[in-house]
């Protein structure tokens, strides 16, 4: 006999329900904050961010950054 295939609103529910026995609310939120989808086009914000750069000189600055003391940019 098949197995029953639930509406998907019904199966995240009954995860949540599991998580939070098994792993408290706190960590149930913390679990589904990890796993929801971001937002925004990663690929054109790299782009914008760094597409004027070569490899070498975004290691540098990552080299430059390590060596110094922490400042907001």
């Amino acid at each position: 006999m098949p197995a029953a295939i639930d509406p998907i609103r019904q199966v995240r529910a009954s995860a949540v329900q599991v998580l939070c026995r098994e792993i408290g609310v706190v960590n149930t939120l913390r679990f589904l904050n990890e796993m929801s989808p971001g937002s925004g086009d990663y690929t054109k914000e790299r782009d914008q961010l760094f597409g004027h750069l070569t490899v070498d000189e975004i290691s540098s600055e990552i080299l430059e950054g390590k060596a110094k003391p922490t400042e907001r940019r």
